[in-house]
């Protein structure tokens, strides 16, 4: 079996990434105005400015990763997504800017480093850490939208059990309708390689 290297891990994590954003928008599509707004308990007070707060974050980071210079601009000027379906649609090109991203990845990449404009400061950080860091920071509010969707007529979605390669038989439908294989998934780490 061939090994597996982090710039790997970070290809795997951004189409995991993607896979999550789209069982939730799958699963909050069926949700009235009402629900994606309605005030819960969370750190951000709703479905809507949850994720809403994950895209904006999202789009700052990619822009970062991406060596824009105007990704303070691009987070400033920021518009919330009024329905589940705005934001289904602009997290779903963000979240392909990333694969696309992590899939041009080398090792040697990985230490690069990446420009971070907060405003009042320039903070460098390697492109790996930077990378880990929105991992973390995506999984961590989507685990609260899951959570909220517990307290709606929806059934929260499956998120953390489906990036084994043996676990291919129960993600079939996803990964068809995200237009993947499994070798998109995992390279030649994938048993169907």
């Amino acid at each position: 079996m061939p090994r597996m290297d982090l710039a790997d891990h970070f290809r795997t994590s951004a189409r995991a990434n993607r896979l999550a954003n789209y069982r939730l928008q799958q699963a909050m599509l069926c949700l009235g105005s009402e629900d994606f707004h309605a005030r819960r308990v969370s750190f951000f007070p709703s479905l809507a400015a949850t994720v809403n707060h994950l895209l904006a974050v999202d789009v700052y980071y990619t822009a970062c990763l991406h060596g824009e210079a105007d990704m303070v601009l691009q987070y400033q000027q920021f518009r919330p997504c009024a329905n589940v379906t705005a934001w289904a649609r602009r997290q779903k090109l963000n979240d392909e800017r990333l694969i696309a991203l992590c899939d041009g990845l080398a090792m040697d990449d990985l230490e690069r480093p990446v420009r971070l404009d907060r405003g009042d400061r320039v903070d460098l950080n390697p492109l790996g850490r930077t990378l880990a860091h929105l991992f973390m920071h995506q999984t961590h509010h989507r685990g609260q939208v899951h959570a909220m969707l517990s307290g709606t007529s929806i059934k929260p979605p499956q998120l953390d059990d489906f990036l084994l390669p043996s676990d291919a038989r129960v993600r079939t439908e996803d990964v068809q309708a995200l237009g993947w294989t499994e070798i998109d998934l995992f390279g030649e780490h994938s048993q169907a390689a």
